[in-house]
This record gives structure tokens, sequence and C-alpha cells, in this order.
């Protein structure tokens, strides 16, 4: 088994507080009938929370990701996985305490925007088939 998936696997038994209380939210198409997985491995790193259809990746953040070093690792990790097409959404844990509300509207509005954006960049059916003349 990847070391990366088995991690993962790690970190879905190990919820932080506030990855536990935005996961009873999101859970099941909680949101929006979205569909949420969590702790999801993406090449050497694994996402906090992922929506595919949107291409979005939620990561909630402790203080950690203040520091110098936290930062530089999470702007070459953001690099990748946007590099990999994916969007990535940072929110402080505490403001999943504070203001859960918000974080979940503010979640399902870049999901939805990120969703129209993917759709309207899929080409029609009629200008896709090479056999339309």
């Amino acid at each position: 088994m990847k070391p990366t998936v088995e991690k993962a696997r790690t970190l879905r038994r190990n919820q932080t507080n506030a990855e536990t209380i935005f996961w009873r939210r999101v859970r099941n198409r909680g949101l929006g009938a979205l569909k949420f997985k969590r702790q999801v491995p993406i090449g050497p790193y694994v996402a906090d929370f992922m929506i595919d259809e949107a291409r979005l990746i939620i990561e909630l953040d402790g203080d950690q990701h203040g520091i110098d070093k936290g930062r530089a690792h999470d702007a070459a990790r953001d690099a990748y996985l946007r590099r990999e097409g994916y969007e990535v959404l940072r929110i402080w844990n505490r403001e999943v305490y504070d203001r859960i509300v918000d974080v979940l509207d503010h979640v399902l509005y870049v999901a939805q925007m990120r969703i129209a954006d993917i759709e309207s960049e899929k080409p029609s059916p009629e200008t896709a088939s090479p056999f339309r003349r």
C-alpha cells in the first residue's frame, strides 16, 4: 500500500476538532448536495477535504500554518495541487469554531462558482465531434 494512502487512513481515524465539526456538516451531501471526500491522497499530499466535481480542496488550518515554515510548506503544496487542476481554499480552524455557518456559505459559493466555470469550459457535443461538418 502507498504511504500516502496509509497516511490518509490514519488522518481519517484521527481528525482534528475542526475537521470533525466541518465533516458533520458536509457529509452525506449535507451542503448543497455536494459530494465531499475527506483526507484524500493527491500525489505526495493528503487533502483535508475535496469536492471532486468542483476540483476544489478545502484545507482547515491550525496555528502551525501561520509560522514561516508552515507557510512555505503550504505554498509549495498549493502550487502542486493547482498544477494538478485543483483550487485550494484555506480556512483557519478558529473560523470553523466561531463562524461555521459563514464558512459553509463561503465553501458552497466557491464550489458553485468552480462548477460553473468547469461546465462553461466543456465543449458542447456539437463542437466536440470530429465528424461534424
